[in-house]
């Protein structure tokens, strides 16, 4: 053993080291190779502050090669560098020959000794190829080249952590490993892309970490969680944790197989919107929330009882405060920990998957919290953020903005889409909020916005990305959805990229209808006796219905804030406000449109929803002080579903103007509209809703006849008065004939009893 001493540029770099400032650590640390050969020279410096002893084993035979010495501090003290050259270490077998074998005093007076590879012996981790993607904002397989990867490297398991963070002085990674000391482990900068690198051995999944950034100004940041995590603490613990790397063994291929059919524009779609955090908690455990797997064995069943072709889990990206539901997320690659691990969440979608249930994700791409631990100001700049709060500050929600014009940020959030599409399985993502990213002045006031480079209102940017995104997630996820919440009239949401001519789309599979929920809700409000002044709220989404690709929404949105439950949003006496409700989910389900329904409005849950509470479950027993209407009313949904699929009339054409026909729009008088539903071949379907509480007797209706002289019989399929929903049981006695009687520019016509407050399907015979 030689003692080795440090050069004056070498005594900067250790005076930095000792006092946190040392960028350049692998300029100092780690081994020097003096001479070649298994006779030469190497020199060694390990940064161990706390330790008692440092030894040197060859790592080809585990021979002891000698003890570093530790260097003095400044001012005599211990500084935890120790260093020294040995000779003979094995270079023939390992790119890092040598095992470091360090002693610490333990507090009970013991020592115990720690093996360990040297961080610095590694050489650069991340490719060239890798980095300028990254540059580029291309990088699709963001989290298997940024974040903590379990790995192996020159046969030594351990983790190879990378972080984009180009404005900071230094990033360490630090963790229980290190007794979160950020001197330990300074990471490599790569200078180009701005990514910062390190190898640690001998750590893996299950260690919790952050990263210790210094600011270019010299200011120690608050630790920061890793942007591109795949697995994080529970809250309100913030730390990022490694995950298990192993590929998750899926059981899915069949419904992978068929996804792209399923999901077609001409397969029924009703969906069941969840937030999976109060869907069902567990009172007896401090109102705990389930877990994945309790979640599939209890989740999937009901679901899939009740029809429904897909689940919407509300974000389910880690978030710090339960009480944004998941829309202010701070790691947009890994599944909240509220629920389990990772590969939990993977078997979840597996088993929906194999019970014939896709899974769909709300995704949040359009602003992100501002706490501490978070993408904020996130290396001392604004990095993921705009820096001039009129771009970067979403007034409505206190929360920072994306910027999109960025091509590293670009890039992070189509990774994270791709995460979850491709990683996970999900079948598709609901973009939130995407009218806040279009307009540069959403929810802003004259002086309070920046115009685009031509003047403009427009976000080009986000324009921009929200094709991209559709374009990536098209080609490298065939059958998958992507669904913009999108609330204005921005035309060609759902028209593809690439059109002809030059009207160019943004791409999306699908878009909410908000103009249909908005106007019929509205409707729905008001006492049946001035429903005829408000007519033209139920008929007009019939001038738009197909100039988008549409789902027809009653979401998490409609029933919170003082809006009321759906049920108490109608007006009437107990059964009134069931009726109401019956119809309404009757005209919904045959309106044109795919269907999406909140948790607890299959059942008429009477309070709004409360994050802390499960839906009153309890409304559906059979024996209690509850009205059966409860029961009723979930057994029409689950009804109303088995024939939204079985019927193709009611699914085939929902984006198509061919699908649909009116035979009564005009009758405001009586609030009564009627239509037509058509499918590529089969029967077509009639609906016919009164919106009164009066019967209408000898209701006439103008028909297409099945032939010329052949008339047809029109079988009654569903009726939301029937007495098993909890109506009145008026009707038509199954069937009624047409008859050869003229009618609405038909050669046949049906006269129809119609119930109170009801809808009516019906389907040709014959």
């Amino acid at each position: 053993m030689k003692r080795h001493g440090l050069s004056p540029e070498e005594q900067d770099l250790f005076a930095a080291l000792l006092e946190g400032r040392l960028s350049q650590a692998f300029a100092l640390l780690g081994p020097r190779y003096l001479s070649e050969g298994e006779g030469g020279i190497t020199a060694i410096r390990v940064f161990q502050p706390g330790a008692d002893k440092v030894r040197v084993l060859c790592r080809a035979s585990g021979r002891l090669l000698g003890e570093l010495e530790q260097l003095a501090g400044r001012g005599g003290e211990a500084s935890g560098l120790f260093a020294g050259a040995v000779v003979g270490l094995d270079r023939s077998r390992h790119a890092v020959p040598y095992v470091l074998e360090v002693d610490w005093h333990e507090r009970d007076g013991s020592v115990s000794v720690q093996a360990t590879e040297d961080p610095y012996a590694f050489g650069l981790l991340l490719g060239e190829l890798d980095l300028h993607l990254l540059k580029e904002g291309r990088h699709r397989q963001l989290a298997d080249c940024l974040g903590a990867m379990p790995t192996e490297i020159d046969g030594v398991p351990g983790t190879r952590f990378a972080v984009w963070a180009p404005n900071a002085e230094r990033v360490s990674v630090v963790g229980d490993f290190n007794q979160w000391d950020g001197r330990r482990h300074v990471m490599r900068l790569r200078h180009e892309p701005g990514v910062w690198e390190i190898f640690i051995p001998r750590i893996g999944p299950g260690d919790v970490y952050k990263y210790e950034i210094l600011g270019r100004d010299g200011v120690l940041l608050p630790l920061k969680a890793d942007p591109v995590a795949r697995a994080t603490e529970v809250p309100p613990a913030t730390a990022s944790v490694v995950a298990d790397a192993r590929p998750y063994a899926w059981g899915d291929s069949d419904w992978m197989a068929q996804r792209q059919q399923r999901q077609s524009q001409a397969a029924p779609m009703s969906i069941y919107e969840v937030h999976p955090a109060s869907w069902r908690r567990v009172p007896e455990e401090g109102a705990r929330n389930l877990s994945w797997d309790e979640l599939a064995d209890q989740l999937i069943p009901y679901v899939a009882g009740l029809g429904f072709t897909h689940i919407e889990l509300m974000p389910v990206m880690e978030h710090p405060f339960g009480g944004s539901w998941g829309y202010q997320p701070i790691s947009m690659f890994a599944p909240s920990a509220r629920f389990g691990k990772p590969e939990r969440f993977a078997a979840f979608v597996d088993r929906c998957h194999q019970a014939g249930i896709g899974v769909l994700l709300d995704w949040v791409p359009a602003h992100f919290p501002s706490d501490q631990h978070g993408l904020a100001q996130f290396d001392g700049t604004a990095l993921y953020e705009h820096a001039d709060p009129r771009e970067g500050f979403h007034q409505d929600w206190n929360t920072l903005i994306f910027n999109l014009g960025r091509n590293e940020v670009r890039g992070f959030l189509i990774a994270s889409a791709l995460e979850w599409l491709e990683h996970f399985h999900v079948d598709g993502l609901r973009v939130d909020a995407v009218a806040s990213m279009l307009y540069r002045d959403y929810s802003r006031k004259s002086g309070e916005w920046v115009p685009n480079i031509h003047g403009g209102r427009e976000n080009l940017e986000a324009v921009a990305f929200m094709r991209e995104l559709n374009t990536v997630v098209a080609e490298r996820c065939p059958g998958a959805l992507m669904i913009a919440e999108e609330s204005t009239s921005w035309p060609g949401v759902t028209s593809p990229v690439k059109d002809e001519g030059d009207h160019h789309g943004l791409g999306f599979s699908y878009k909410w209808n908000m103009g249909w929920m908005n106007d019929t809700l509205r409707y729905m409000q008001y006492d049946p006796l001035f429903r005829r002044y408000h007519h033209h709220d139920m008929t007009f989404g019939l001038l738009y219905a197909f100039s988008e690709n549409f789902i027809l929404p009653i979401s998490h949105d409609e029933v919170v804030h003082g809006k009321r439950a759906l049920l108490n949003k109608m007006p009437g006496d107990e059964w009134r406000r069931f009726a109401n409700v019956r119809a309404y989910y009757g005209f919904m389900w045959a309106h044109p449109g795919k269907k999406l329904l909140f948790m607890g409005s299959e059942f008429g849950q009477q309070d709004e929803f409360d994050h802390d509470c499960s839906p009153p479950w309890h409304l559906l027993e059979e024996h209690g002080n509850h009205p059966a209407g409860h029961r009723q009313l979930r057994n029409l949904v689950g009804d109303l579903n088995h024939l939204y699929r079985s019927e193709p009339a009611l699914h085939q054409r929902d984006c198509r103007a061919d699908g649909f026909a009116w035979a009564v729009g005009d009758d405001s008088v009586n609030s009564v509209l009627a239509f037509f539903r058509y499918a590529d071949e089969g029967a077509p379907v009639l609906v016919v809703v009164n919106m009164t509480p009066v019967p209408r007797e000898n209701y006439r209706i103008g028909v297409p006849p099945v032939a010329p002289g052949h008339n047809g019989i029109w079988r009654e399929i569903l009726n939301t008065d029937a007495a098993v929903y909890g109506g009145s049981n008026a009707g038509n006695m199954g069937t009624v004939r047409a008859e050869p009687f003229s009618w609405h520019g038909h050669a046949a016509s049906v006269e129809l009893m119609l119930p109170p407050l009801s809808t009516l399907i019906l389907r040709r015979e014959g």
